[in-house]
């Protein structure tokens, strides 16, 4: 039997951060641990230095082999963007000097894969990752989309689709 894989699913934001980790299975994705990664009491660099240390932290302590995080989306307000995008940066830095192979899912992807519409809300996306991964509890906002970054590579895993394509923007 092939070795299980676990995968890290990241929801990048300045203020807040999803985290969620799954197991590939051979039928369906085992949970594992999710939760939010909480900055907004910091400020500039030391909130991007929390960022980096959580995210290393949680790679040490689940050993992730991969990790799946959310592109980032345009955003109407430039300062915004230029922020989300320090947040995915250090994120990615930290998969990088943990050698933890990146992919990387847009938001439309995600929720087509998970929820089977590319412009679900929020509590579509609650929903299905509760369902899919049978929690007892409807998970928070960001540790959901992050659980279903997570899934979203699982299925593509699954289904023997090269994820590198998928998360390179390939349609199939």
């Amino acid at each position: 039997m092939a070795k299980l894989k676990r995968i890290l699913g990241i929801d990048p934001g300045s203020r807040k951060t999803g985290f969620g980790v799954v197991e590939s299975g051979r039928y369906s994705a085992k949970y594992l641990v999710s939760g939010v990664i909480r900055v907004e009491k910091f400020s500039g660099a030391q909130r991007l230095k929390n960022i980096f240390e959580s995210i290393c932290q949680i790679i040490d302590q689940y050993q992730p082999d991969v990790m799946a995080v959310e592109k980032v989306f345009v955003y109407k307000n430039p300062k915004s963007a230029i922020t989300l995008g320090q947040a995915r940066g250090v994120i990615l830095c930290a998969a990088a000097i943990k050698n933890v192979e990146i992919m990387e899912y847009t938001p439309t992807q995600i929720k087509s894969t998970i929820v089977g519409k590319g412009h679900a809300n929020k509590d579509q996306v609650q929903y299905m990752v509760q369902n899919l991964l049978k929690l007892t509890d409807k998970p928070q906002e960001d540790a959901a989309d992050a659980l279903a970054c997570a899934l979203c590579h699982d299925r593509y895993m699954s289904l023997g689709i090269d994820a590198e394509l998928i998360s390179k923007g390939t349609k199939f």
